[in-house]
């Protein structure tokens, strides 16, 4: 599933740059008028400016998802707003949306380049933002057929157990720390700063598959990794800031008077250099194999042990060619792909679907009831227990219904087209508002109740895999999020394990505060801090 990457619309300029905002919009003194046309066009929220458009309504503390879905209750399903110079189509109908991707999919196949994009992760050559054409098909085969097919996850299978294991063995010793019995079941408790523990655990497992590095759960933590994580924490940090760039080219030397332009180069080069290390340490590591490698037992090692880059190089060694004219930007773009796109939508959906939870006790309960019937408390849950799990599965449905990791989703078309019976010009971007659409009161009964048993009833047959258009968290049509299944995979046995091996409880029974920040991804403000109790024997957590 990459995760969609969103325009944040959030704006908050400093005071020198609303100063230089101001004596630009003075200096315009002209407007293009629009081309006059007969076709029906989508109706325009009122209030746009010369040069800024409609950015000035969203200069406030209240979110852009929730913003655009109080627009649409004034101006319909799907209306125009401008961002900046940007002429961009908000909808929130799973019809129009259905529309935008089957009947012209092919004309939103094309994502918005971005001024982070551009700086710090490989501008177009990613599979994420290059545009729809030859080399785009030729990374998505790269991505689907050889990295994220059934097959590959299942041999990929024992890397992300291993990793499950050594974060599930460090969160049991986190809760028992200062003593208990060895030999049963430590009453002792602890409270956990969750959402961290799941950053850990995405992270960690999306890291061991993609680049081989192994858990910071362990003793030998890797020092490729950390500098990894921080540069990607200061990546996030300025991709949270508004770049005039984006919304207003004119503007755009602002970025660089402000050392946002500096700042992303440096980022992008420090990232750059720790994905460069990982894809010449796979390549030195290959090398001594085959050097002292006789046959024997050299093979075997070496397929137990491969991940994407692995994979990925193994692809440039047989054919000679991967899609691109530099194999080494085409290896650490895909590999930056899927690290991003299967680890912080993960941990957030996961740090919702707990906090949901323990809002809603009877949910938890059934949960854990399902578990026990199904499980037992003689074993840990495996793979192979999910598909039995129907209320897990339906708890991750939920939790992406109400709280999409990305609640907006981005695309533009270089071609005229129509949607919703009206006319949308070449060059309009569309903005889809997962948030609003996936609460619709004329799809969902009481969608703002956390309800996961919707989904064993009326509502059974909607997946997660971009085919049932109410409810697209991953994205649909030609762009949907390539690692689906390799994320529902990591999400159900994390959380079907994590319930089934503790008592889970907010402190003081306190309400988990649901607010949300304005990002890309959808995080929750404060911290989910939960009281864990092992509830299996001790045993169990033994992992090897």
């Amino acid at each position: 599933m990459t995760m969609e990457s969103l325009l944040l619309l959030q704006w908050q300029p400093t005071s020198i740059a609303v100063l230089l905002v101001a004596i630009a919009i003075f200096l315009y003194t002209f407007t293009k008028s629009p081309p006059k046309t007969h076709k029906k066009l989508a109706p325009e929220a009122t209030g746009g400016r010369p040069l800024m458009g409609h950015l000035h309504l969203f200069n406030s503390n209240e979110l852009t998802h929730r913003i655009l879905g109080s627009m649409a209750d004034k101006y319909g399903p799907a209306f125009n707003i401008r961002f900046g110079s940007h002429k961009t189509l908000v909808v929130s109908s799973w019809e129009i949306v259905k529309e935008c991707f089957t009947i012209n999919d092919r004309l939103f196949s094309n994502r918005p380049g971005t001024l982070y994009i551009k700086l710090m992760f490989y501008n177009e050559d990613s599979v994420g933002y290059a545009p729809y054409g030859p080399y785009w098909r030729d990374l998505r085969k790269l991505s689907t057929l050889k990295l994220l097919s059934n097959h590959r996850l299942e041999s990929l299978k024992h890397l992300r157990i291993s990793e499950m294991n050594a974060c599930f063995k460090q969160l049991y010793e986190m809760c028992t720390k200062g003593g208990g019995s060895t030999e049963s079941v430590v009453a002792a408790a602890a409270v956990i700063r969750m959402d961290n523990w799941f950053g850990d655990l995405s992270f960690n497992v999306v890291a061991r598959i993609v680049a081989g590095k192994r858990s910071f759960a362990s003793d030998s933590n890797d020092v490729g990794a950390m500098k990894y994580k921080t540069a990607m924490d200061e990546a996030f940090r300025l991709m949270s800031i508004f770049s005039f760039s984006d919304v207003i080219p004119s503007l755009g030397w602002l970025d660089n008077l402000r050392g946002l332009v500096g700042g992303m180069k440096k980022a992008g080069k420090e990232i750059d250099a720790v994905v460069s290390g990982w894809v010449e340490e796979h390549r030195e590591k290959r090398k001594r194999r085959r050097s002292s490698s006789g046959g024997g037992h050299g093979g075997e090692l070496e397929e137990e042990e491969e991940d994407f880059i692995d994979i990925t190089l193994s692809i440039l060694e047989t054919s000679s060619l991967l899609p691109g004219d530099d194999p080494d930007i085409t290896i650490k773009s895909t590999c930056l792909d899927m690290i991003l796109g299967g680890s912080d939508t993960t941990t957030v959906t996961l740090t919702w679907a707990l906090s949901l939870l323990l809002n809603n006790p009877h949910a938890l309960k059934r949960a854990r009831e399902e578990l026990d019937l199904h499980v037992g408390r003689d074993r840990q849950v495996e793979d192979s227990d999910i598909n039995n799990l129907v209320y897990i599965q339906a708890i991750i449905k939920e939790t992406m219904r109400l709280y999409p990791a990305g609640p907006l989703i981005e695309r533009m078309t270089k071609e005229d087209c129509e949607v919703g019976g009206f006319h949308i010009p070449a060059g309009t971007r569309l903005l889809v508002n997962l948030w609003k659409m996936q609460r619709d009161p004329n799809v969902w009964e009481d969608p703002l109740e956390f309800r996961p048993d919707r989904f064993l009833t009326d509502n059974a047959e909607i997946d997660l895999k971009g085919q049932h258009f109410e409810l697209i968290p991953f994205g649909t049509g030609r762009r949907i999020c390539p690692g689906v299944s390799f994320a529902l995979q990591l999400m159900h046995l994390a959380l079907a394990r994590l319930l089934h091996s503790f008592e889970v409880a907010s402190p003081m029974d306190a309400m988990i505060d649901m607010t949300e920040t304005a990002g890309l991804i959808s995080h929750k403000v404060t911290p989910l801090e939960v009281l864990m109790t092992p509830r299996l024997d001790s045993k169990l957590y033994n992992y090897q």
